[in-house]
């Protein structure tokens, strides 16, 4: 839980990438970086790591370590957002260290709660589990539609940034990186709320179990409201990091 939300959503993994938006800003400048050649190397070694990180999460079985793998892979947006060498780039970077923070934070939650109150880790074992817990698995689609970039939700306003960033840029190549990106993290995220609510759980566990506790709904709900927030009030955090480039 709450711990591994923590460090990949908001303290540890985070201030690697956003002390690399800030010296690409602040230290070499937007104009710079897209006259340089080794940013177009850079933001390609960046895509290249968001396709195989999310191609890795769907591997694995563990649930823990699925979005472990997938926070490897939205760090790297970031990356690539800093080094397109375009403002759309570098503000959609910037925005998805708040709307990635959101998202990751709710499926943590949501895989605490899950370990908490079916003791479950695997998402071999989540068949059905939506019967028993709906609250949770409700929560953990609208933190995968957000990690997606999928209306109503976060997530959609730094992705679509990204997206335009790369083709001001004018490499496709890192378009489609983006596009095959978001195609993976549907393959590898919804596939979990899919088995909760539509298969059949396994005849030694039906009916067992209930809710998580309140206070994980209560936190769970919180991380819910931040995602639907950034949506339809993205403007205070896009005039911050706009700001910078002022």
């Amino acid at each position: 839980t709450p711990v591994s939300a923590l460090l990949h959503a908001v303290a540890v993994v985070k201030a690697g990438v956003f002390t690399i938006l800030k010296v690409a800003v602040y230290l070499f400048g937007i104009d710079l970086i897209a006259e340089l050649a080794v940013a177009d190397w850079l933001a390609g070694l960046a895509a290249l790591t968001i396709v195989l990180a999310s191609l890795v999460a769907m591997t694995r079985d563990n649930l823990k370590a699925r979005l472990a793998y997938s926070t490897i892979s939205q760090l790297s947006y970031i990356i690539l957002g800093a080094m397109l060498g375009v403002a759309a780039g570098v503000v959609g970077g910037g925005l998805h260290i708040a709307m990635h923070a959101f998202g990751k934070i709710t499926l943590f939650f949501c895989a605490g709660a899950i370990m908490v109150a079916a003791h479950k880790t695997r998402v071999s074992e989540l068949d059905g589990l939506g019967r028993r817990m709906p609250l949770t698995m409700i929560a953990f689609m609208v933190g995968a539609l957000s990690i997606i970039g999928l209306p109503p939700f976060g997530g959609t306003w730094s992705k679509w940034l990204l997206v335009q960033g790369t083709l001001d840029n004018g490499i496709w190549l890192l378009t489609a990186a983006l596009l095959v990106s978001s195609l993976l993290n549907v393959m590898y995220l919804l596939v979990i709320p899919v088995r909760a609510f539509f298969r059949e759980p396994p005849a030694d566990q039906e009916g067992e179990g209930g809710e998580a506790p309140m206070a994980s709904l209560l936190a769970i709900g919180v991380a819910v409201t931040g995602c639907l927030l950034l949506f339809f009030l993205p403007d205070p955090i896009h005039q911050l990091v706009a700001g910078v480039l002022r």
